[in-house]
Order: structure tokens, then C-alpha cells, then sequence
């Protein structure tokens, strides 16, 4: 059933796949090439062949833009003791799951962005926000979007339109913004707001339809296959205390994250991947409906005391 179901796929995607085999995004100048070099080969460690994945350079030009704008292991900087969690956008180039692959292909960069562990920034998780929305369309339950292709085709692929590829926005300010419109009218947007205690997120969306929209469930994913201390591929190290779902290292160590109103929590082991998923409220013609997220890390033995302090922080309030 499953190949059955790739063929469909395949027969869905190839057109819009056929003048783009890969989802590559070249620099748009030598500014922005300087940047992705810097976030690739930094802090995420790529391998020249990665480079070439992520921006279709070659060999060649990858090497003297290395060359020219002294980019490599020993002149990447010291981060002050007390700086903002790191949070970059991923690059791609890379698959950011260990396993599952096939029901993540091609991913798109654009909702993806890397968050650095505060113990060890040469490892990192990457979070999928929005990885996936749904919604109660004609047909039912429906893929509104998603960050992927995969065998159950949204309701864009399925009409044979290709959405735009969009960037991360980066603001002075160290927050990362990222809005999109869909050919419908309805816009989504996410906002992630570094900061040394956490990274707090917010999400919305703002209906430019006709209809109103129901059901809008939200997948939003943080992947391990970037921090091997977090990578196994099992759920033995992950504890819900709704809305907080919470992956250990097996010791001390914990990656918390919450999102609200809350959908569910749950994880894919094959991933391996966690996830606390939010559902937008229903949505009239004109109205716009917000969620708030967070991530943050821990160090301790007293995770019921960690989750009471971070409650009380009013991060479901935006404080």
C-alpha cells in the first residue's frame, strides 16, 4: 500500500518537480552568500558536498568564497557567557531526521530554524514551525500545508500550484520572522524570539478567505538527529505533562517545549522527533488567531520544579 501510495505521489509532484529536482536556494549576492557560509560551516559543521546541496555552488566557488571571506573553523566567534540562546535559520542541505525520510521529502528550509544546545553549541535541534496545517476542507480532513512533500498531498499539490520559496526575515533584534500567504487569501506567520532562558515563539494566522476554517491543527516538530545525546531512536526518554513535552538525555539533561492552545503531544521514535501541537481556534473571514510557543533547556533532577517555574514566567501570555 505504501508504494501504491509514493507512485500517486510521484504522479501528483512530478510536474512541479520537473524544471527544480532540488531544492537548492543560490545566494542572492555576495552579502547573503557570506551569511549561509558563515551558518553552514560555523555552526552547523556542513561538508562541502552539504554546501553544494543547500546552494548549488560548486566546488570551486565554494572554496574561494570560503577563501575570501575567511570562513572556517578557526575564525568562527566567541559567543558572550551571557548571550541569547543561539538560534539560526537550518540551511538545508542537510535532512534534518535520522530516519522516516520517506515521509519527509525534500523539506523546506523556510520554516526550519536551529536551535543551540547552551551546554554545547556544536550540537543542535531543529525545530519544524509550522511543519504541518490542517483543516476541515470539502473533502474533509485536509493537509493545508506542509514543509515537505510526502505521500498524502496537500490541497495545493493536489490543484497543481507550487508555493513560492520564502526566507526566515532576520531583525536586528535577534528575532526570526517568517510570514506566508497562501493562494487562497489566508496568511500564516511565526515569530521566534531568542533569549538567554528560552526561545519563545508566537504563531498566527489570519483568514483572507470567504470561508470560515475549522479543524486548524498544527504540527510543529523538533528534530534530535543534530544533538546525538537526544537522538535515540526511541520515546523511553520523553515525558508529557500537557501542554510541556519533554525529551531527556537519559541523565540530567532536558529539552523542554509547550505550545498553546494545545492539540496534543506525542513522537515519532523513527525520527526521532518531539512534538507539543497547537490548534488555532476557528477562524471567521477576517479574523486572525494566535498561538505562543516555547523551548527551553534544563539541567537538574527536579523537572516537576523546573515546569513550575517556567509556568510561572507568563510565557502563555506573551510576558
Amino acid at each position: 500500500m505504501r508504494r501504491i501510495a509514493l507512485i500517486g505521489l510521484l504522479m501528483l509532484v512530478q510536474p512541479l518537480l520537473a524544471e527544480e529536482p532540488k531544492n537548492v536556494r543560490p545566494p542572492k549576492d555576495e552579502a547573503d552568500m557570506r551569511y549561509w557560509l558563515e551558518n553552514m560551516v560555523w555552526y552547523h559543521h556542513f561538508t562541502t558536498d552539504e554546501i553544494r546541496s543547500a546552494t548549488g555552488m560548486s566546488t570551486e566557488r565554494i572554496e574561494s568564497a570560503l577563501k575570501k571571506f575567511n570562513i572556517s573553523q578557526k575564525t568562527k566567534p566567541r559567543r558572550a557567557a551571557d548571550a541569547p540562546l543561539l538560534v539560526l535559520p537550518y540551511p538545508g542541505g542537510r535532512h534534518p531526521r535520522i530516519g522516516f525520510l520517506d515521509g519527509a521529502i525534500l523539506p523546506q528550509r523556510e520554516t526550519k530554524i536551529s536551535v543551540f544546545m547552551p551546554w554545547d553549541d556544536t550540537n543542535y535541534v531543529v525545530l519544524d514551525v509550522p511543519e504541518a496545517i490542517w483543516h476541515n476542507g470539502p473533502r474533509g480532513r485536509e493537509l493545508y500545508y506542509l514543509a515537505h512533500d510526502y505521500e498524502l498531498p496537500t490541497i495545493w499539490v493536489r490543484k497543481g500550484i507550487r508555493l513560492d520559496k520564502l526566507e526566515w526575515q532576520r531583525n536586528d533584534d535577534g528575532t526570526l520572522l517568517c510570514r506566508r500567504r497562501l493562494p487562497d487569501g489566508v496568511e500564516f506567520g511565526t515569530k521566534i524570539i531568542p533569549g538567554r532562558d528560552a526561545v519563545r515563539m508566537e504563531m498566527w494566522l489570519t483568514n483572507g478567505s470567504k470561508c470560515k476554517l475549522t479543524g486548524l491543527d498544527v504540527q510543529n516538530c523538533i528534530m534530535f538527529k543534530g544533538a546525538p545525546e537526544f537522538a535515540a531512536l526511541s520515546n523511553d526518554n520523553n515525558l508529557y505533562q500537557m501542554p510541556y513535552a519533554c525529551r531527556s538525555n537519559g541523565g540530567d539533561r532536558w529539552l523542554i517545549t509547550a505550545w498553546v492552545p494545545l492539540w496534543r503531544t506525542w513522537a515519532n521514535p523513527r525520527c526521532p522527533c518531539l512534538h507539543s501541537d497547537p490548534r488555532f481556534p476557528d477562524c471567521e473571514p477576517g479574523q486572525t488567531k494566535r498561538l505562543r510557543g516555547w523551548l527551553s533547556f534544563y539541567e537538574g533532577k527536579d523537572l516537576k520544579s523546573e515546569l513550575r517555574r517556567i509556568e510561572a514566567t507568563g510565557w502563555r501570555k506573551g510576558e
